[in-house]
């Protein structure tokens, strides 16, 4: 067994690194404090979000105990993808089962370093983590939903949507029970959520986020207390009517009918929460009502979500219509949308209102992180602070181990569309940051990829500012030696991309698959020194610790995650190409040192 050591578990802590570590760091506006645990605090310009000074792996945040000192660890591979992946047992179409498949074997990939002999023995741990992305924790009921748009395209909607957070509170047990890092058996530090924590933008949606991550009890319902209101209770043959005998148009492909199914997906569960300190990136989901309007001015939408109408029902011309308008950006205020809505008023159906279904504001997001009933493991703020709202910012940096920082950026456009881009302040800053940490290497997060920050609506806030897309951003990141990876979900597709650049200045963009659509995973990342010359990241994927395998009878906390992920993978019109190949997965990402 090679000897991995770690060195990620014993940082030197003075009385402030170790006031941040507990989250009691208190910013003023304007002002933040050096990453570099003995150097001075330096102040922030007004276009410069400031900086959380935090050690992600304090001790007695973690899930597990590392060692005091270098000692020989054990690769910790039990509950990921290395050993089983959830796969249907028989069958090509219709309605399919799942079981336990082969798992998925790791790849080195040395595009933009070799792999050197005998690494394994003399590599050291520097850092271990875990990423989530994409949990999209969706209010079902919510009157802005567009289900409808299913009459022009089946994946519009999905049929596992009741289910996200018993989904989301299984991931949660499964990061739970990690006792080491799959690679080199490091305890894992923190967690990172790079955004569409929620899906509507619903108050409602950010409440059960921050209880699934922190621990709480949950019941994920909305309008009336006492059932179901949304289109799997409209007997439309458009959705899956899982309670009625009704022959909708997923049960003619094998969908099964589970009697109770409805009253189980609005009944209360709990969620142990985090046993790790986790922080937060925010996405277009968490920004902007359905991810995509920019309408936090519009009064008509905003009173509609908390509203007793909703539509159910759309034909198949207007669905297109809305779709083409939302996927082009060409309303992104939401003035389309607004008028389909006015249109069509007499066709909607009456639901229960409820002021909890409101949209928030990013100022609002900010504060719900830092509200002390959600800190659970901390840190206080989950990478936010008080900063951050007085900056009106949503960017910051953080300690991920003595010689590691980690960079999470905000890459959502205010102005709307789901794409996104960052402005010139937030660049600026992010090349400042790059700068003066030289001397520590930088994981970067966001929710948008390189390829998907294309969008340049301007940010009504400040309307004169330039935009700036991912391919900025990569020649940006590729300027510093220091630059390790770039971390980030939004398209839903296990993907790795690497970026060459001269000068040792390469780095590794990881894009991981979401938790709502099959297969639905999240990354384990671990960094080593090889003592060579170069680094590696480890990636390891994970499911949920729910059982492949489903049973229809079984509507327990554990039965509905289980088939959350079944139906998810039967989903009509679902993507097949979301795991990535060999090469996206399970890896071993080589690069030489900056």
């Amino acid at each position: 067994m090679p000897r991995i050591r770690s060195v990620a578990t014993v940082p030197a802590l003075n009385r402030r690194t170790l006031l941040a570590a507990t989250g009691a760091v208190s910013l003023s506006a304007g002002i933040g404090l050096a990453l570099r645990p003995q150097s001075p605090a330096h102040a922030a310009t007004a276009a410069q979000a400031p900086v959380a000074d935090s050690v992600a792996h304090a001790e007695g945040r973690s899930a597990t105990t590392g060692p005091k000192g270098p000692a020989a660890l054990a690769p910790y591979t039990r509950g990921t993808t290395l050993g089983s992946v959830a796969t249907p047992r028989s069958g090509s179409t219709g309605y399919r089962r799942l079981g336990d498949g082969a798992g998925w074997k790791r790849v080195v990939r040395d595009e933009l370093a070799a792999a050197k002999t005998g690494r394994a023995d003399r590599r050291t741990a520097l850092a271990a983590f875990v990423q989530l992305t994409d949990l999209h924790l969706i209010d079902a009921q919510h009157p802005l939903r567009l289900e409808y748009l299913r009459s022009q395209n089946k994946s519009a909607w999905r049929p596992q949507e009741t289910l996200t957070v018993a989904g989301a509170v299984s991931l949660i047990e499964r990061v739970n029970s990690l006792h080491g890092a799959p690679a080199t058996g490091t305890p894992l530090h923190f967690v990172m959520t790079t955004g569409d924590n929620t899906d509507n933008n619903s108050k409602t949606e950010l409440e059960w986020f921050l209880k699934v991550m922190s621990g709480g009890r949950i019941t994920p319902n909305s309008g009336d207390p006492r059932h179901y209101e949304g289109v799997q209770a409209s007997n439309l043959k458009t959705y899956w009517q899982p309670d009625a005998a009704l022959r909708d148009a997923d049960k003619q492909l094998g969908f099964p009918r589970i009697q109770g199914f409805l009253e189980a997906a609005v009944r209360e569960l709990r969620s142990p929460g985090l046993k790790l300190p986790w922080y937060s990136t925010v996405g277009n989901h968490d920004a902007l009502p359905l991810g995509c309007y920019g309408s936090h001015g519009d009064s008509y939408l905003t009173e509609f979500a908390v509203g007793g109408k909703k539509l159910m029902s759309l034909g198949s011309a207007e669905a297109t219509t809305l779709a083409k308008s939302i996927k082009s950006g060409s309303s992104p205020k939401g003035a389309a949308f607004h008028d389909l809505l006015r249109a069509h008023a007499r066709e909607m159906r009456s639901v229960t209102p409820d002021e909890k279904r409101a949209p928030f504001t990013p100022a609002e997001y900010v504060k719900a992180h830092l509200d002390p009933a959600y800190t659970g493991p901390g840190p206080i703020g989950h990478g936010y602070s008080s900063a951050n709202l007085s900056a009106g910012t949503q960017y910051y940096t953080f300690r991920i181990a003595e010689d590691v920082i980690g960079v999470s950026l905000d890459t959502t456009d205010p102005g709307g569309h789901y794409e996104g881009s960052i402005g010139t302040a937030q660049l600026r800053w992010l090349e400042r940051t790059l700068r003066e940490n030289a001397d520590s290497y930088v994981i970067v997060f966001s929710h948008h990829t390189s390829k998907t920050m294309r969008n340049t609506h301007a940010d009504p806030a400040h309307p004169a500012e330039a935009r700036h897309g991912g391919s900025e951003v990569v020649s940006l990141l590729a300027r510093f030696s220091n630059t390790l990876a770039w971390v980030n979900g939004h398209t839903h597709k296990n993907e790795i991309i690497p970026h060459a650049a001269s000068g040792n200045r390469s780095f590794w963009e990881i894009c991981t698959a979401s938790h709502v659509d099959f297969p639905q995973l999240a990354r384990v990342i671990e960094l080593v020194d090889n003592k060579d010359g170069t680094l590696s990241l480890f990636t390891t994927l994970i499911e949920s610790a729910a059982p492949h395998a489903t049973d229809f009878s079984d509507l327990t906390q554990t039965g509905l995650a289980a088939l959350y992920r079944e139906l998810s993978f039967n989903a009509p019109g679902a993507r097949t190409d979301l795991s990535g190949t060999s090469r996206d997965r399970n890896t071993e990402l080589i690069l030489k040192k900056g």
